[in-house]
């Protein structure tokens, strides 16, 4: 176990801060042009997965007993993101409709990249910030999340998926043979309603109705509203066009890492609408060192929902004995996901190996398969 005097040193912060190298990447497609405009895509998936393979696997774990004040570097990058992400997209946007060196295939390329990383690194920032308790960084969170449209994943996150996840009621855990394409429509029509449900009956026990100003929805509305007022204001209408085709990108990005997070892992059904806790091994692990820097120990998504709160250095790696492991960091397996008849050959064995581990009395695995056992009470 790394201590926490040791893990509050500048240098062991140090690499999660890789991602700020992304910016100039982006910049340099904006201003250069011509086959630059793909490095944004080839840097956050190809060279993090390169990096991948050659430094291995991170099995350390930081003390989590470690003490907030000694997290400062890690805290910064979280903070400084919001700022950063919103000055690089809303300047590309008000830069790029008048760069006459960039040809539209440019264009959408280049945005394309700036969806990669506003969905890669602007999304898994404001899922650490949301789960936090003060208004700065839950503030920002929202803030993140309104310039990709998304801002009702905060709503879902918390109260749908941590509460329901591997049951029929949460959306967001993909099922057994489900494949990526048909997932994505479906997760982008029930996550919105079951959010906005989950809010409106978190209204009802306290005796008020949706409509109350305490609904989060009217601040999510607001902030989508002044995002896509602001595109226009810099870029016009392909200013609009822009802003919203990266936003596309980044959703996209998101459910293909919700995908990849609980690919088939159901939590056991006990009766009477109530299931099992939830445990490590209902979620997909990865120490794959580098992509976890990228993605702020996000793959380290066992522990993360066993201890929602804890801060990204300090979540734990979990062993193939405690938890199911991915054969790659997420930027392959999220490759590897938009091509179904790949993703069920690398994936289904190892779900059918997890049923064998933990759930040997189950032998019809058919209503599980399907989402079809009782919802959860």
């Amino acid at each position: 176990m790394i201590p926490s005097s040791q893990t509050a040193r500048w240098q062991n912060a140090l690499p999660f801060w890789m991602t700020l190298a992304l910016i100039p990447v982006a910049w340099l497609g904006a201003l250069q042009g011509g086959w630059t405009v793909i490095l944004l895509p080839i840097v956050t998936w190809y060279f993090f997965s390169a990096l991948d393979a050659i430094l291995g696997l991170n099995l350390e774990n930081a003390d989590p007993e470690t003490d907030e004040d000694q997290l400062t570097w890690y805290r910064a990058i979280t903070l400084i993101w919001a700022p950063l992400q919103f000055i690089t997209l809303f300047g590309l946007i008000w830069y790029v409709p008048r760069a006459e060196h960039l040809g539209a295939l440019e264009t959408i390329v280049l945005f394309f990249g700036v969806g990669v990383i506003t969905g890669t690194v602007g999304i898994p920032y404001s899922h650490e910030l949301m789960h936090q308790t003060n208004r700065l960084e839950r503030g920002l969170a929202d803030f993140l999340l309104a310039m990709v449209l998304y801002s009702h994943f905060r709503s879902e996150h918390l109260l749908v998926h941590h509460v329901h996840v591997g049951t029929p009621r949460d959306a967001v855990t993909a099922r057994y043979n489900e494949g990526f394409h048909r997932y994505f429509r479906r997760v982008l029509r029930e996550s919105l309603i079951s959010a906005f449900r989950a809010e409106a009956a978190r209204l009802e026990r306290k005796g008020r109705p949706w409509t109350d100003r305490a609904n989060p929805f009217w601040r999510y509305w607001a902030l989508q509203a002044a995002m896509l007022l602001l595109a226009p204001l810099l870029g016009g209408w392909i200013g609009v066009l822009l802003f919203v085709w990266q936003a596309f990108i980044a959703i996209w990005q998101l459910e293909l890492t919700n995908y990849v997070e609980h690919y088939a892992l159901t939590r056991k059904h006990l009766g009477d609408g109530k299931y099992e806790h939830v445990k490590p091994h209902h979620s997909w692990n990865a120490a794959h060192k580098a992509s976890n820097w990228l993605l702020i120990n996000l793959q380290r998504h066992s522990d993360h929902h066993y201890k929602p709160n804890r801060r990204f250095p300090l979540l734990q790696n979990y062993t193939e004995a405690e938890a199911p492991q991915l054969p790659y960091g997420y930027p392959i397996m999220t490759m590897a996901a938009m091509i179904p008849s790949v993703w069920r050959r690398v994936m289904n064995p190892r779900v059918r190996r997890w049923r064998d581990m933990y759930y040997p009395e189950i032998t019809d695995w058919r209503p599980y398969n399907k989402a079809q056992t009782p919802l959860p009470e």
